[in-house]
């Protein structure tokens, strides 16, 4: 899955990062930055942005999981063009039903205020994004890119999808 994710992004970002709390040498094989989590208590999500904001060298990350193999090609693009003159307000994806709160596009000047929330015991990404006052970014035309897999008949599924022309 890892793959296809890479596959969708490397021509869209300037940098890759992949976030990983295990199986490091795995991922390092793709030849990309491996960033772990900044703690061992694997906070979920949040933290793992949280790092790769951290080792970004960009000002702005894009932050999508890689159980959602079906990422379109032009995302970062998209939300780039909703991109507001207030850094701290991040561009997130909307799939026209809910905000997809893990496809974001966040700049390094939320690291301290997330690492807040973090320190308060606060772990769901919806909330965080959606205390920052987000630009909604319109998805529904694309809904199916914020698919993720789940189980195994979720993997069948996508792979059988993948294999259409």
């Amino acid at each position: 899955m890892i793959e296809h994710v890479i596959n969708a992004l490397k021509p869209q970002v300037f940098e890759l990062l992949i976030n990983a709390n295990r199986h490091l040498a795995r991922y390092e094989q793709y030849g990309y930055p491996v960033v772990p989590d900044q703690n061992d208590e694997y906070l979920g999500p949040l933290s793992g942005i949280l790092a790769s904001l951290q080792a970004a060298k960009t000002d702005y990350v894009f932050t999508a999981p890689c159980d959602a193999p079906l990422l379109h090609s032009e995302i970062v693009k998209r939300m780039w063009e909703n991109v507001s003159s207030e850094p701290s307000q991040p561009c997130v994806a909307h799939d026209g039903q809910r905000i997809q709160p893990l496809f974001t596009l966040l700049h390094k000047n939320l690291i301290d205020n997330l690492q807040q929330f973090l320190n308060h015991g606060e772990r769901k990404a919806e909330i965080w994004i959606t205390k920052l006052n987000p630009i909604i970014v319109d998805f529904s035309d694309q809904a199916e890119c914020f698919i993720n897999i789940n189980q195994p008949d979720d993997l069948i599924r996508i792979e059988n999808r993948l294999k259409q022309p």
